[in-house]
């Protein structure tokens, strides 16, 4: 059971069960009548001339399937959660549960992957059977951020060119789904100003080619070259080292336009990759790396 901030809140829900079964039990008995012999008991309320409201005790096989399932629920509450901390004297957590059956298919399917734990990333892209499983392996756990087809979304990369913000070896790519990547841009809006963050953005869009206002991209480059090359490097192409983009190719991971750069430099960025290795194993990184690896070294391959 969940921790709750005061015992308070583990009687607010005792009391209600305990006194609801009761309820439940003290209303059953209280409206059955004993059975007559006779013309039935009528309520004294007519409808339509001739159609009346009898009396009649409750059905018999009504009332026991009532008190079966009060007495049911009872014995549920004693071997199992369900009143407040008190966890059953059974002693079931549904963590532990999941937990059993986590290992248990583990187990099960560990020689799977196992299997192509031994081979070298590369020399898993070639192998159909291995990048069918990894696809699998994506399908499952990577498509909520890199979209189905690994070509990404705002804010998550695009897994199918040749654009790595810390670097595409295979190596690499393990490393980032084991242990996973935290990316930070500070904010420089109170540092710069906004005309000082309209001049740097402005003068990163000139990087890659557009045009802009000389005088704003001149401002911009200083500003760039006092607060930004221990990141990005003078020329502006990134640091992989640092997780720090390329700033002279047309690959944005927020968007290119002058808005999108402007909120990037301003009010800076937070990227995370949460680390896999505790929930997928050695294994299954090692196939999902050589599959994301094949992604942009063999275009020939099928989308997830």
């Amino acid at each position: 059971m969940a921790d709750f901030t005061s015992p308070f809140w583990s009687w607010f829900i005792i009391l209600p069960v305990i006194l609801g079964l009761i309820g439940v039990v003290w209303l059953a008995l209280a409206n059955t009548g004993k059975r007559k012999d006779g013309a039935p008991e009528t309520m004294g309320h007519i409808w339509d001339e001739d159609l009346q409201e009898y009396n009649n005790p409750l059905p018999l096989w009504w009332l026991y399937m009532l008190y079966l399932s009060v007495a049911f629920s009872v014995i549920y509450l004693v071997l199992y959660p369900g009143l407040g901390t008190f966890g059953g004297v059974l002693g079931w957590q549904q963590t532990t549960q999941y937990d059993q059956e986590v290992e248990q298919a583990n187990a099960a399917l560990s020689p799977l992957y196992d299997q192509y734990l031994s081979s070298e990333l590369p020399a898993l892209t070639g192998n159909d059977e291995a990048m069918r499983t990894g696809a699998r392996l994506f399908s499952t756990y990577c498509t909520t951020c890199h979209g189905s087809d690994a070509r990404g979304a705002p804010g998550f990369p695009n897994l199918r060119d040749t654009d790595w913000l810390y670097g595409g070896e295979p190596a690499t790519i393990k490393a980032s789904i084991l242990n996973g990547r935290n990316g930070v841009m500070p904010p420089w809006d109170k540092t710069l100003g906004s005309d000082g963050v309209l001049a740097v953005a402005e003068y990163v869009r000139s990087l890659s080619g557009k045009f802009g206002d000389p005088n704003i991209i001149s401002a911009g480059e200083t500003q760039f070259k006092m607060l930004c090359v221990s990141c990005h490097g003078d020329a502006g192409q990134g640091n992989p080292q640092l997780g720090a983009p390329n700033l002279t190719d047309e690959v944005w991971l927020y968007g290119g336009s002058q808005q999108q750069i402007m909120a990037s430099v301003g009010q800076g960025r937070q990227g995370k990759m949460p680390p896999h290795k505790e929930f997928l194993g050695e294994a299954k990184a090692h196939l999902l790396a050589a599959y994301v690896y094949s992604l942009s070294v063999d275009k020939t391959k099928s989308t997830p």
